[in-house]
């Protein structure tokens, strides 16, 4: 059958039986996790639980302040250690072996809410969270440049 030669019908035909095929693979990834819809919507297992991730190496002062400001808005936010970082391997100075210390608390962890809809970026742009106090959350509040946000002000006026 060539293009040319074909009824929309069985255009129509041919395309469903392709979906058919393809659409089964294509939703299993984002089914099974394996796959975000973009790096601004990630998501991932913290502590055994599927979570929207929010941020990952947050200090545990970010942590305080994102978990106040998302419990407020109705969300579950789940909270982990990060993985630590690699440290470069490095050679004893001298023959003997040093003990392990102990390992350090983790200083940086990953935030993630149990909404798997949930992204941070469309959130604050939707204008969709909000403080304590009634104020739209900006961008400006979010990353802690400020203290009270301004949501008078658009973010794409601000000088």
């Amino acid at each position: 059958m060539s293009i040319f030669s074909a009824s929309a019908k069985e255009c129509e035909c041919f395309a469903a039986q392709q979906w058919q095929t393809a659409a089964p693979i294509f939703f299993d990834h984002l089914i099974s996790g394996n796959m975000a819809i973009n790096k601004n919507h990630e998501f991932e297992d913290i502590d055994g639980i599927k979570c929207a991730v929010v941020e990952k190496n947050a200090s545990a002062q970010r942590v305080a302040f994102v978990k106040s400001l998302l419990e407020y808005n109705r969300y579950t936010v789940v909270v982990a250690a990060s993985a630590p970082l690699k440290q470069p391997a490095t050679t004893p100075v001298s023959a003997e072996a040093i003990p392990p210390a102990t390992p350090p608390p983790p200083s940086t962890f990953t935030i993630g809410v149990t909404d798997v809809m949930f992204n941070a970026t469309n959130a604050i742009f939707g204008r969709q969270l909000r403080t304590p106090d009634g104020h739209v959350v900006t961008l400006a509040y979010w990353q802690q440049k400020e203290d009270i946000p301004s949501d008078d002000i658009p973010y794409f006026e601000k000088k």
